[in-house]
């Protein structure tokens, strides 16, 4: 006979629902060896999650992606499970988030669900929520503090706000002691990118001719002096920060930033879901 279906399936359900799937589970019994209901839903939706981890065609951002998989680990982490994407309990997990939050629980992972989580993962981002009423003004820049040169990468001079900087440190000094791959990559967690001027970003638009409309030039989370951009590692032949799906994959399956993605809030940072590098810290209001 199959395991009784899990207490996270039945989380909030109905007493008529409960009752339809005990009716379900005792007539299956009898009939040594049939998989209840609840499991056959949950493997149902643990293939479909398999498969649409690389094959899902949706555009989050604005952009198509093909695939939820550079985003995997963001969403195990608001699930909080820790089992494979195929597995059935990622997807009683998942199903449990989707009631939750008042949508539908079919245990997969699609449009509507991930639309939701990011506004859930946005509405932590306090930049998101102040630039919608307008640009938030950047801090004078004698307020700010120096990065020391051993945390930067590539020996760039780099400002943040104190506190912010302060609880960098502290992070960072967690990593270390707790993730070893930064013990044989000194690299790994360094910044290379924090407050940036409005000037240098429209300096920056110009030059390189991305603009992302005017988001970069106009009103870039980097004024802030909140925002850091972590190097986690690189894909072979791009650039810490290159937005190529390769490479934010290739980040996101990094010891790093699944350290990151555990931890971070820990010490008041925050995602950019789209960008595996980019952290914004919680700690000073805007």
């Amino acid at each position: 006979m199959g395991k009784a279906p899990t207490t996270q399936w039945f989380r909030g359900a109905s007493p008529r629902a409960a009752l339809l799937c005990a009716m379900v589970l005792a007539v299956a019994a009898p009939l040594g060896g049939a998989m209840p209901y609840a499991d056959a839903f949950l493997a149902d939706a643990a293939g479909r999650n398999r498969e649409g981890l690389t094959h899902l065609t949706f555009a989050p951002f604005g952009r198509v992606e093909q695939g939820w998989a550079v985003y995997e680990p963001l969403v195990a982490q608001e699930i909080g499970s820790r089992s494979d994407v195929g597995d059935p309990d990622f997807a009683d997990h998942l199903a449990a988030w989707q009631r939750a939050h008042g949508l539908r629980p079919t245990g997969v992972m699609d449009d509507a669900t991930f639309a939701l989580m990011k506004t859930v993962w946005q509405a932590r981002r306090p930049f998101a929520a102040a630039s919608r009423r307008a640009c938030p003004e950047p801090p004078p820049e004698a307020s700010l503090a120096v990065v020391p040169a051993a945390d930067s990468y590539g020996g760039k001079i780099m400002l943040l706000r104190p506190a912010a900087l302060a609880a960098y440190t502290r992070m960072l000094a967690a990593a270390r002691a707790e993730m070893p791959a930064l013990r044989t990559d000194r690299r790994l967690m360094s910044l290379f990118s924090a407050y940036r001027s409005p000037d240098s970003d429209a300096a920056r638009c110009v030059r390189d001719g991305n603009c992302q409309g005017i988001v970069r030039a106009a009103c870039s989370s980097h004024r802030t002096g909140l925002t850091i951009d972590l190097y986690l590692g690189a894909a072979p032949g791009f650039p810490p920060d290159s937005s190529d799906d390769i490479n934010r994959l290739y980040v996101s399956r990094g010891a790093a930033y699944r350290w990151m993605v555990g931890n971070a809030a820990r010490f008041g940072f925050v995602p950019y879901a789209f960008e595996p590098w980019h952290w914004e810290w919680r700690g000073e209001p805007l």
